[in-house]
């Protein structure tokens, strides 16, 4: 079993990560390293690691997307099967047995997604994870979120099969994954192999982060997939706002109601058996709100910028994919 890691600029959380790898009740038979190009100490800590444990191979890389970050790691992995996770992950020490087990239920089966839980130190990081990170579905074997290829195990010829990752910012992973889905490779749940994900500490990371993702997302035409969302909730907004200097100020609280159903849909959605009243705390609904409007506003930063400029520049070739 390999396990391939696409990374940059992750001094701070590649030893965090290791940690939870030395921790696996399974371990992998070698760890396969990508780095993208890091500007910081990524590197030299990378190297400090291998230096001490056998396992680690590290590839070196310029301005490598995600995409092509794990294709090339998955084109060298020595083995028939790939674990795949991220850098600013936490794994849960049976993450890895997890997956196997599902494999070893049912040998027939091509991929396996594990789940994957929002780490919540922080009250901003506990609005954020009731904000964005997807709300928990019933899967075979429990209530898990994914698939996600940040807690996933796939088999060479599957990755092969779909063309591998594209070659991109973002959307990469989703796009993989719904060409596996299309192409019917067989799929377990292993809702107990679950790594931590780190959010972004800060109004201000949230931002940046969710602007490129945006922007990355309008330059491969996703706008559907959320910005068209956004848009139309906003138009309508503005209706009411227009209704409201024409007629009464009272066509406001129409908006106001639906921010207030959005924000409480969001976190009621993700509750996790807690009761109405949790529901209810008003410092964690504000925190909510202004995640959901960060992150509204991001989508349409992100978007004029993809309209003003051109993409960025492809660096992958076909023959990322090996044999």
């Amino acid at each position: 079993m390999s396990l391939v890691i696409p990374m940059f600029n992750e001094e701070r959380s590649l030893p965090v990560l290791f940690d939870s790898i030395r921790s696996q009740t399974i371990a992998p038979d070698e760890i396969v390293l990508v780095d993208a190009g890091s500007t910081d100490k990524t590197l030299d800590v990378a190297e400090s690691l291998a230096a001490v444990d056998h396992r680690i191979r590290i590839i070196k890389t310029e301005r490598a997307t995600p995409g092509r970050g794990r294709n090339l790691g998955i084109a060298s992995a020595q083995h028939d099967w790939t674990a795949l996770t991220d850098a600013g992950i936490v794994l849960d020490p049976r993450w890895l047995e997890q997956l196997v087990e599902a494999l070893r239920a049912d040998p027939t089966v091509e991929v396996v997604y594990g789940n994957f839980e929002p780490l919540t130190r922080t009250f901003f990081e506990r609005c954020a994870a009731l904000s964005y990170p997807p709300p928990k579905v019933a899967r075979p074997g429990g209530l898990m979120r994914g698939p996600s290829i940040a807690s996933a195990m796939v088999q060479r010829r599957v990755w092969k099969a779909v063309g591998g990752f594209p070659d991109l910012r973002a959307a990469e992973d989703l796009i993989f994954i719904e060409k596996i889905r299309e192409q019917g490779f067989k799929t377990a749940w292993a809702p107990q192999a679950t790594v931590w994900w780190e959010l972004q500490p800060t109004v201000a990371r949230t931002f940046r982060k969710f602007v490129l993702y945006s922007r990355h997302n309008v330059w491969i035409g996703r706008q559907w997939d959320w910005h068209y969302g956004v848009a139309r909730k906003y138009i309508f907004g503005l209706i009411f706002l227009l209704l409201a200097l024409m007629h009464s100020w009272w066509w406001l609280l129409l908006p106001v109601a639906g921010t207030a159903a959005r924000v409480a849909r969001s976190i009621w959605s993700r509750r996790e058996g807690r009761g109405f009243l949790w529901l209810l705390n008003p410092f964690q609904f504000v925190g909510v709100a202004l995640i959901l409007l960060t992150i509204d506003v991001a989508a349409f930063w992100g978007w004029a910028q993809a309209l003003r400029q051109q993409p960025e520049p492809s660096n992958s070739t076909p023959s990322t994919l090996q044999s």
